[in-house]
């Protein structure tokens, strides 16, 4: 079936979707019906009968009942029934489809749905890279104001050191997972199991290619570097952990559920890592404290807070799991806001 193209709009009565400038215009199934059925009679009168008849299906409605479906494809379509672009009021008869169409098939069908497709798929990276990235801004927010009483000077410069460096970190963590899983929905045109083995790939590659730089930067700045930080098991883990939030958040309904769902998946994959000798985030400053010992970084006081005097085994457990938690929410619930959307 071609594609009904008129003004930025584009009506595809195969897929049932009417879009405006890409994006999707919500419309019920009788009123999508009596759009196109004007689509395809365009130019010319459709008399109330056969609204009723073509629409409705011979149930008995009253008129009032197409005088508000035309009502609300004109609010949709941005028209006026005093000066109509679109349908036009023919009094006592019914209605006239009055804008001019182009029908799209064939190759121009397919290059438009797949335009629409990588519209979506960056759509879904760059929501998910911004949500990581919120994360991590939490995050540092929270890290400096709880590091910078301890600082003997420079509490403000602390605080904006670690909201930066939190930020980045996530940022470019953000980036490799989401856009890996929205590729994985991409190529499988759904969201499958598919995402979680993505999630773990992306994790992996971003945590590989990190700590590679990390160790690499630190060699050549200050000719020594810390080995146990933030890597690609730690990425694996928690790119899977997102993964398996972002599959699970399709079976639910509010974005509030789906971030809610994630962050216990998040939660999870941190402690994981902790399980098997990873760090994360708090860890990894940790233990650039402990081998830089000029450093002004100091994070042990967290531990005060579970009763422990430095950064024990359950601060550690404790921060890796709130640290996922949060990233994966933040992600897979900023691709659940898009994928609602769109």
């Amino acid at each position: 079936m071609p594609l009904f193209a008129f003004e930025r709009f584009i009506l595809d009565t195969e897929d049932r979707r009417l879009r405006a400038d890409g994006k999707p215009v919500e419309l019920n199934t009788r009123y999508f019906d009596a759009l196109s059925l004007m689509a395809r009679e365009q130019g010319r009168l459709v008399s109330k009968e056969r609204f009723l008849s073509e629409v409705w299906d011979g149930v008995p409605v009253t008129d009032e009942a197409l005088t508000q479906c035309i009502k609300t494809l004109r609010r949709q379509l941005g028209d006026e029934a005093g000066r109509p672009r679109f349908i036009e009021t023919v009094p006592k008869h019914g209605y006239r489809f009055i804008a001019p169409i182009k029908l799209l098939d064939g190759p121009k069908k397919m290059q438009i749905a797949d335009m629409n497709e990588w519209r979506q798929f960056l759509a879904m990276g760059i929501s998910g890279t911004l949500g990581g990235a919120l994360a991590g801004l939490i995050g540092g927010l929270v890290y400096g104001f709880a590091a910078a009483p301890s600082a003997k000077g420079g509490a403000i410069s602390e605080l904006l050191v670690m909201v930066c460096l939190t930020f980045m970190v996530a940022l470019i963590g953000a980036l490799g997972v989401s856009f890996a899983i929205a590729a994985a929905a991409f190529v499988r045109g759904r969201w499958s199991l598919w995402t979680v083995f993505a999630g773990a790939a992306g994790g992996l590659a971003v945590g590989a290619f990190g700590k590679l730089l990390g160790i690499d930067a630190f060699d050549l700045l200050l000719g020594r570097s810390p080995t146990q930080i933030t890597g690609a098991m730690e990425g694996l883990l928690v790119g899977a952990a997102v993964g398996i939030g972002a599959w699970l958040s399709g079976r639910v309904r509010s974005v509030a559920q789906c971030a809610a769902v994630a962050a216990l998946s998040g939660a999870i994959g941190g402690t994981l890592v902790i399980l098997l000798g990873g760090r994360l985030m708090l860890g990894s400053l940790a233990q650039l404290a402990h081998e830089f010992p000029n450093s002004r970084l100091h994070v042990d006081q967290f531990g005060r807070l579970l009763g422990e005097s430095g950064l024990g085994q359950r601060t550690q457990f404790a921060s890796a799991a709130l640290e996922g938690a949060l990233f994966a929410a933040c992600l897979v619930g900023a691709m659940a806001v898009e994928r609602r959307r769109s």
